[in-house]
């Protein structure tokens, strides 16, 4: 036995020994980059790659959410990039980053509407408070000459002082800008639009783009995107304003445990239904001896009382005492109502008054004990004497 253990262990070692061997000899090892994708970071912020790079270049680089910080950011040697939505701006708001421009600030801000020529404005008070009005470029009516000879068309062209060619961006074409009281001091251009616009706002400047998609970690890489961005900012310290959307933990809880929730929910509304509960001596049930016939009437009565109310065990008297009064008087209905009453008057030996008092219509208030037992009694009688 033991001679067979050896020479099967034998046979699996030599087994092995083979297969490691020809696995050495024609394996051949390699390198792979598996793409993750952006980080959570880059995810959260668009503008992480035009921050990164700016510093990269030596430039004082921060992010911040609101306008709350204005006040702390001193105008001379600084640039403020408005790159976020901007329709909550109050008109207070807008007055104090142009002032903040007019004191030597750098301010750069996207046009976030179209100029409606009826209203006369854009509804981007920003945008109408420094004179510049943006249209959509297929609704232009002049177009360029040289535009047709243009190799890049949709490409938007910095021309700079003894350069021989110019600096291109990726502006979005589809999107034009004017300056109908001729401010502008620098602009760039497609080949049919103007997408880029600089203006002197008292001791400072304000530049006016289209859009800021080409700064965003996508596009920035791209032709000349990330140099235009810092060329427009390169002696400054910047400051980028941008709400960056983040997930509240209801709705992490919920991506990610909508079973926990759904049981949470439950146990909550179990706990209130649990708490709904009356707390004290459980009352003990009547013997079966004293529920007599009586009992089960008045129990009938005051259900139907809280149910149908009184106007309705009222009118169900009436009703009988007229089907009762139609068998001793053929032809009832063909009379009038007082002719009615006239009849029933007779055959029960009641007053015509008592009579309407008691088939009158219901009252709309809501009678006393009494008078409702007195009404009842009243109608029982009626039909009883018929």
């Amino acid at each position: 036995m033991s001679r067979r253990l050896a020479a099967l262990g034998v046979l699996i070692g030599a087994l092995l020994c083979a297969v490691a061997t020809y696995l050495y000899l024609h394996a051949t090892p390699y390198q792979e980059n598996i793409d993750h994708g952006p980080s959570p970071e880059a995810q959260n912020n668009p503008y992480l790659a035009a921050e990164r790079f700016l510093r990269k270049q030596g430039l004082s680089v921060h992010h911040v959410n609101s306008l709350d910080s204005l006040p702390t950011l001193q105008p001379r040697q600084h640039s403020l990039l408005l790159l976020g939505e901007r329709a909550n701006m109050t008109p207070a708001q807008i007055d104090q980053v142009l002032d903040w421009a007019r004191d030597g600030g750098r301010l750069l801000f996207v046009a976030q509407a179209l100029w409606n020529e009826q209203t006369g404005n854009s509804q981007d008070l920003l945008l109408d408070q420094v004179h510049v009005q943006q249209f959509m470029s297929k609704d232009l009516k002049y177009v360029p000459a040289e535009a047709a000879k243009d190799r890049y068309p949709n490409l938007t062209k910095l021309y700079l002082e003894n350069e021989e060619a110019p600096a291109y961006a990726g502006f979005d074409p589809q999107f034009h800008l004017e300056d109908p009281q001729d401010l502008a001091q620098a602009w760039a251009n497609s080949a049919k639009a103007t997408h880029l616009m600089q203006l002197p706002w008292g001791e400072g400047s304000i530049t006016v783009v289209t859009d800021a998609e080409l700064w965003k970690n996508s596009a920035i890489g791209q032709y000349d995107n990330a140099w235009l961005l810092w060329y427009l900012f390169a002696d400054t310290d910047v400051t980028l304003l941008f709400d960056i959307d983040h997930d509240n933990l209801l709705s992490l809880l919920w991506r990610y445990f909508p079973q926990a929730l759904v049981a949470l929910l439950a146990l909550i509304g179990l706990g209130l239904w649990h708490a709904g509960w009356r707390h004290g001596p459980v009352q003990p049930a009547a013997p079966k001896a004293r529920r007599q016939l009586q009992e089960h009437l008045r129990a009938s009565a005051d259900f139907l009382v809280r149910r149908a109310g009184q106007q309705s065990l009222l009118e169900g008297l009436q009703h009988n005492v007229l089907r009762r009064a139609r068998q001793r008087h053929p032809g009832l209905d063909q009379l009038d109502t007082s002719e009615q009453w006239q009849v029933l008057a007779r055959l029960t030996g009641h007053s015509p008054e008592s009579i309407a008092q008691a088939l009158g219509p219901p009252r709309k208030r809501r009678l006393s004990s009494s008078e409702f037992s007195s009404q009842v009694a009243h109608l029982q009688n009626l039909r009883n004497a018929l």
